[in-house]
């Protein structure tokens, strides 16, 4: 007798966008009431999670298994970025070899909704002889991991969003939420600030806006337009053309900066009908004008242009003395923008 495949099952009607921007709130929905329901937890045993970290001479070490896993080790790098050393540790790993990962000067950070994961609690008898910390997040405290803990969070929710009730997602956004909250606390406690934060991170752009300063952009020398107060404005358009940057600085003999003339000042000129040989650049600059000093952060240079609605910056030093000059284009190659 010959077999045939079964024939495939005709599938149902498509939903609508209706019925999928209605899915789609009700998640959200769960889930932002999941985090807001953790405000009423923060008690003495968060601030008792966060003083273990503080007084830990080694790392955090985060660990969980599944969704929690993922979960743990976004936490362990924000922990990393922010002042706090971490790393994630797999738990299946760490029965076969990786548990060497951990010290006596460490901490760990256990994640759990069941607080029943085997590959967590098979690791307790060890980290028992060491005697490190255990902090658990986990959504119930009388559990086998709730009860071996230092430490527990709750991170319970009433529910999942997933309509089944079975794929974490809302217990996954809390513990991730917690765990976010934990870095920012200690974050804070030590002082973290925003250089130190660029310097852990100096590839990615918040490192290069927080960690260039003008100085390390600014072009000097011959490279920087300037003319005299008593220069004709004909010798000023040849300056800007020469140099490129869209505007010249008005100095005196000693290169205060008096003035800046840019393409505003131009446009604004020629509507007058002004003769570019027989004007001054003194009597067509903009007085004082905007200017930065060379130890000031890229970033500022970008607000102040976008405040003001300009696309090029002289550079002077303390005394007001004109010793660079940059303009949009150099801080969109340095990454800065």
């Amino acid at each position: 007798m010959e077999l045939h495949p079964a024939a495939p099952a005709t599938p149902g009607a498509l939903p609508d966008d209706a019925s999928l921007l209605a899915s789609a709130r009700r998640a959200l929905g769960i889930e932002a009431r999941a985090v807001e329901a953790l405000s009423s937890r923060l008690t003495a045993a968060f601030a008792a999670a966060c003083r273990i970290c503080l007084d830990c001479h080694g790392r955090v070490v985060v660990t969980g298994m599944g969704k929690s896993g993922h979960v743990g080790g976004k936490i362990a790098a924000t922990l990393a970025s922010t002042g706090t050393p971490a790393f994630f540790l797999h738990p299946a790993e760490a029965g076969h070899g990786d548990l060497g990962m951990i010290t006596r000067a460490d901490t760990v950070l256990a994640l759990s909704n069941s607080g029943e994961t085997p590959e967590l609690v098979v690791l307790l008898p060890h980290l028992k002889r060491l005697a490190v910390p255990l902090i658990v997040m986990t959504g119930k405290g009388d559990s086998t991991l709730g009860r071996a803990a230092s430490v527990t969070l709750d991170v319970g929710v009433d529910e999942e969003a997933c309509p089944l009730n079975l794929a974490p997602t809302a217990s996954t956004t809390a513990t991730l939420a917690m765990g976010d909250a934990l870095a920012v606390a200690l974050l804070e406690a030590r002082g973290f600030t925003r250089h130190d934060f660029a310097r852990s991170h100096p590839g990615g752009t918040l490192g290069r806006r927080l960690l260039l300063h003008v100085e390390d952009l600014m072009r000097t020398g011959e490279a920087v337009p300037h003319v005299a107060p008593d220069a004709p404005l004909s010798a000023g358009l040849l300056e800007m053309s020469r140099k490129g940057l869209g505007m010249t600085v008005v100095t005196d003999e000693a290169d205060h900066i008096l003035g800046v003339f840019t393409d505003g000042d131009l446009r604004r000129a020629l509507d007058k009908q002004i003769d570019v040989h027989a004007t001054t650049m003194g009597s067509v600059m903009t007085v004082p004008g905007r200017s930065i000093g060379p130890h000031e952060l890229a970033a500022e240079a970008v607000h102040l242009m976008e405040v003001h609605r300009i696309t090029a910056l002289p550079v002077a030093d303390s005394q007001g003395r004109l010793v660079g000059a940059l303009n949009v284009h150099d801080l969109m190659r340095a990454g800065v923008v």
